[in-house]
């Protein structure tokens, strides 16, 4: 077997597959409140929740597009359907899933992943997750892994109305605001306190460990695609998250997508970064390290390659005392790729003895 050793090797056919369009609903393109109240009724959406929609509309109709990044000027909202639903419910069992659904995250090794190593998995499709499972061992322990529709309509529904889009409000910029308005799937994750588990709003309690893995991608088309997602960590005292995550959209994807995390005393938060597709990517996961000897680990690689301009890297703001952070990231581009790292690290009056390094390649 030959060692694959340059970039020239990487081959993105089993991502561009393309699967016929077989889905159950979709929303008619546009951005508009009709649209968006279309949107939470066939969500089903509590009354809060409906209000929150039409609230973050307006702030993003009222905000600019950010310009001192990659030019978004192929973005039109106008021809942009925000919401899709697969011809299927959501299945806890893989083998009732559409054999057309079935066939692309096979192809991505999914199910393989779960039955050797994963504690719960999530599949989206389009606008909705396809798939929810969590292995009964881990379930027992009280982990909570479950679509974010359920957590708003279940027994967690106050703990989502407390924690959901708090740590990244709807004004923090446009497309946070484009979020909150047609936001769809995603996963609710709590993990109880003292609980240590491996496994998009995710609350680690006292204590608790958690490894979230999150693979992205999706086939190529002759039109934009956007992505506008938002995940929000809460990192609780003495906890410790690393989130993993490969961001492999096609090449006409615009991938701007919001995470962060808010870290209490004597927390962790590791964040492992691939960033590989998209034809335009902002990524920037921020760290807030409020409590006292919180602590966070940046990790990242960036690949560019022809027709790709993507703008990634890391910020962390240092609030408690004894708080480290360290970022280390890699970027490759070629065959005219553009791959640009930004990086930001404020230290508050409050953080005495921070401590803080960056390397970039």
């Amino acid at each position: 077997m030959t060692e694959k050793s340059q970039v020239a090797d990487i081959d993105r056919s089993i991502y561009d597959i393309r699967d016929a369009e077989h889905d159950a609903y979709r929303m008619e393109a546009g951005l508009t409140p009709a649209i968006v109240e279309k949107l939470s009724k066939e969500k089903n959406d509590p009354a809060w929740m409906e209000q929150f929609r039409l609230e973050s509309l307006q702030i993003y109709n009222n905000m600019r597009v950010p310009d001192w990044g990659p030019s978004l000027d192929g973005l039109d909202i106008d021809h942009i359907a925000t919401y899709v639903r697969p011809n299927t419910k959501m299945q806890n069992n893989w083998e009732n899933v559409p054999q057309d659904i079935k066939d692309t995250f096979e192809r991505l090794g999914i199910p393989q992943a779960e039955r050797k190593s994963l504690a719960g998995v999530g599949a989206q499709y389009d606008s909705e997750l396809v798939y929810h499972n969590v292995r009964a061992e881990v379930a027992a322990q009280g982990v909570v892994y479950t679509d974010m529709e359920s957590a708003l309509h279940g027994e967690y529904a106050e703990m989502v109305r407390k924690y959901f889009m708090k740590l990244v409000p709807p004004r923090d910029h446009k497309f946070a605001a484009l979020h909150g308005a047609v936001w769809s799937g995603g996963s609710f994750v709590y993990v109880p306190k003292g609980v240590q588990v491996s496994i998009t709003l995710i609350i680690v309690d006292e204590g608790a460990s958690l490894h979230f893995i999150e693979g992205c991608s999706a086939p190529k088309y002759n039109v934009a695609n956007l992505h506008a997602g938002c995940v929000e960590l809460y990192v609780k005292k003495g906890a410790k998250l690393r989130y993993s995550t490969i961001e492999n959209w096609s090449k006409n994807m615009y991938n701007l997508n919001t995470k962060r995390a808010l870290v209490e005393e004597d927390g962790t938060i590791e964040w492992i970064s691939g960033s590989f597709g998209s034809h335009v990517g902002c990524l920037y996961p921020m760290s807030i390290l409020k409590g006292d000897r919180a602590r966070m680990e940046f990790t990242g690689v960036t690949f560019a390659g022809a027709g790709q301009n993507l703008d990634t890297g890391a910020k962390v703001v240092h609030v408690g005392k004894n708080t480290s952070s360290y970022m280390n990231t890699r970027s490759i581009s070629k065959s005219g790729g553009i791959s640009t790292f930004r990086s930001s690290v404020v230290v508050e009056k409050s953080a005495k003895h921070a401590k803080s390094a960056v390397s970039c390649q």
